[in-house]
């Protein structure tokens, strides 16, 4: 077998691999109910289903269809793959204790130097954005309790 675009294989195989412990793990923990009346792991084991047959497509085409491009995954992206992991890692610390309103743009401005085009504008208005949007929808809409300034602010 020969694999013909190896970003679609790998592709393929997340989608598999994913779709099939969201299903199994629905089937074990959850009870299904009955067509009449769903129970919990209705939607998630059909979801799971979905996303494993998908993958399996995928998969499938990746070693029969040849790419009209280079498909190649080439290096992993280690530098980038760090710093997004250290900004999620650093917001999740810093959430309960400096607020969402400095903890977020915290998150952003860490996030975006993974990225080769940081620009400082972008950065401050993705921040104003998303903060303003997630404190409109979490705590406002959902009335969620997430701390919103530091806790020496009251």
């Amino acid at each position: 077998m020969r694999i013909k675009n190896e970003k679609d294989f790998w592709a393929g195989w997340m989608f598999l691999v994913a779709g099939i412990a969201f299903a199994w793990g629905a089937a074990e923990n959850y009870n299904f109910g009955s067509s009449a009346r769903p129970g919990p792991a209705y939607f998630p084991f059909g979801l799971g289903s979905l996303m494993a047959i998908l993958g399996a497509f995928i998969i499938l085409t990746s070693v029969t269809l040849q790419p009209d491009g280079d498909e190649s995954i080439g290096p992993w992206p280690f530098r980038p793959a760090v710093t997004i992991l250290g900004a999620v890692t650093a917001f999740g610390f810093a959430i309960p204790h400096i607020g969402m309103a400095i903890a977020l743009p915290l998150l952003i401005g860490i996030g975006s130097l993974a990225s080769g085009e940081f620009r400082v504008k972008e950065v401050i208005a993705n921040s104003v954005v998303l903060t303003v949007s997630s404190w409109a929808i979490f705590i406002k809409g959902l009335g969620l309790i997430i701390p919103l300034w530091p806790d020496f602010l009251g």
